[in-house]
C-alpha cells in the first residue's frame, strides 16, 4: 500500500502548501499541522465560551499561516475560520448582527494576512536581490582573480645552475602579493617579489598596477636602481598616498655566481649557505615604494656558491598565527629552510607552506602567502670578469 501511494503521488503531484523558501528548509507538513491544530483549538474554546466572542483569537494561527503557507492557502484558511466561528459559536445574537460580525472579522483577518504576506514578499524579494548581488560580486571577484593570475609566471625559468620554484596563494580570492621571473640572458635572471599594504580588492588593484608596471619595465634597461625609481614614481601617481608596496628585486648571475638585490621595505629574504649551514638575512635598505615621490635606494650584493639556497617570501608566511596568537616567525622559517636544504626547490617550497599551515592549524592563513625558492647548483668557478 505505501508503494502504491508513492506511485500515485508521482503520477498525480500534489500542489505545494508551503512557500518555496519554507518548503526547502524543513518538513512540509509541520507548519500546516501547527496552523490547523491552532485553528481547531480556537474553535473548541469558542464553542464553550458563551459570554464573549473568541473570533479575534483566529488572528494568531492565520498570522502564522501567512508566514509559512502559500498565499492561496492563507486566504482559504480565513474562510475556514469564519465558518468555524459561525458554526461553533454558542452565542445567540441577531442574524443581521451575526452576518455583520462575520464580515467584519473576515475583513480584519484578510487585512492582517495581507500585511504579513506583503511584508514576507518584500523580505523575500530583498533576500533574492542580495543573493543576486552576492553572486554577481563573487563572479566579478573570480574574474578579477583570473586576470590577476595572468600577471604571475606560468612556467619555471630555464637558467643553467639554478633551480627555481614559486607560488602565490591569496587569502580572499584576490590578493595583494606578486612575484615574477624576468630572464635577462642565458645565465642571468631578475626576480621580483612584492606585497601591497592591505588586503582584498583594493590591494589587488594596486598589485595589478605594480605587475603591469613591472611588465613594462621589461622593455627598459634592467638597472635595478633606476627601475625602482621609475616604479616608485608610477605607483605613487596611482596610489592614494596611504597605500604602499614593499618590493624586493634580485638579480642572480649564475655564471659570475653573484646576487645583487634591492630591498624596498620587504621582508628580508633568507640565504642559506650550503658550506657552513648558516642563514643570512637580506635586509631592507630603503623604504617601500609609493610612499613619497622620491626613492633613494642602495644596491647590495652577495657571492653565491654551490649548495646555497635563496628563499623569498611575504609576511603572510612569517605572520601566520595559531590559536594562541603566536606567529610562525623568522626563526621557525629559518629552521625549516635549514632542515630542508637538501630538498629540491619545489619540495622545499611545499615544505615551507605545509609547515606554516600546520602551525596555523584550523585558524588558516589570514594574509596572502607567496614563496619563491632558488637552489644554486653552481659548478666550477666564477669567470675572471666577475
Amino acid at each position: 500500500m505505501p508503494a502504491r501511494l508513492r506511485h500515485l503521488r508521482k503520477r498525480v503531484p500534489l500542489p505545494p502548501l508551503l512557500r518555496k523558501e519554507v518548503a526547502s528548509n524543513g518538513p512540509t507538513w509541520l507548519p500546516l499541522v501547527l496552523v490547523l491544530g491552532a485553528i481547531a483549538a480556537v474553535a473548541y474554546a469558542d464553542h464553550f465560551v458563551v459570554s464573549i466572542s473568541l473570533a479575534y483569537l483566529y488572528i494568531l494561527p492565520l498570522g502564522v499561516g501567512a508566514i509559512f503557507l502559500r498565499r492561496e492557502i492563507s486566504y482559504s484558511l480565513i474562510l475556514v475560520c469564519i465558518l468555524l466561528h459561525d458554526y461553533y459559536s454558542a452565542r445567540e445574537i441577531h442574524p443581521g448582527l451575526r452576518t455583520f460580525h462575520n464580515l467584519s472579522a473576515m475583513l480584519c483577518f484578510t487585512f492582517v494576512v495581507y500585511l504579513i504576506q506583503r511584508y514576507i514578499g518584500q523580505r523575500e524579494a530583498l533576500v533574492r536581490t542580495v543573493q543576486q548581488q552576492r553572486d554577481d560580486l563573487l563572479r566579478d571577484v573570480e574574474l578579477a582573480a583570473q586576470v590577476q593570475r595572468l600577471f604571475l609566471p606560468v612556467g619555471k625559468p630555464a637558467i643553467a645552475g639554478l633551480e627555481i620554484a614559486g607560488m602565490m596563494q591569496p587569502a580572499r580570492g584576490v590578493g595583494g602579493d606578486y612575484y615574477d621571473y624576468i630572464p635577462i640572458n642565458a645565465q642571468t635572471i631578475q626576480m621580483v617579489i612584492a606585497d601591497v599594504s592591505g588586503k582584498g580588492v583594493p590591494a589587488a588593484l594596486l598589485m595589478s598596477a605594480t605587475a603591469a608596471a613591472m611588465q613594462l619595465e621589461a622593455n627598459h634597461d634592467r638597472n635595478m636602481l633606476e627601475m625602482v625609481k621609475r616604479l616608485n614614481t608610477e605607483i605613487h601617481s596611482v596610489s592614494d598616498g596611504e597605500r604602499y608596496v614593499t618590493l624586493l628585486v634580485a638579480e642572480i648571475d649564475a655564471h659570475k655566481r653573484t646576487l645583487r638585490y634591492v630591498n624596498c621595505g620587504h621582508n628580508p629574504a633568507l640565504l642559506f649557505r650550503g658550506k657552513d649551514g648558516t642563514v643570512t638575512r637580506l635586509n631592507s635598505s630603503c623604504p617601500p615604494i609609493g610612499l613619497s615621490p622620491e626613492e633613494i635606494c642602495e644596491l647590495a650584493s652577495e657571492d653565491l656558491m654551490a649548495g646555497d639556497v635563496l628563499v623569498f617570501y611575504t609576511d603572510g608566511v612569517t605572520e601566520a598565527e595559531n590559536r594562541l596568537g603566536e606567529e610562525f616567525g623568522m626563526e621557525r622559517l629559518s629552521t625549516v629552510v635549514r632542515d630542508g636544504s637538501s630538498l629540491s626547490a619545489e619540495e622545499l617550497r611545499i615544505n615551507i607552506l605545509n609547515s606554516a599551515a600546520n602551525f596555523c592549524g584550523d585558524v588558516g592563513f589570514h594574509d596572502d602567502v607567496t614563496i619563491v625558492v632558488v637552489k644554486c647548483h653552481l659548478d666550477g668557478s666564477p669567470s675572471a670578469d666577475a
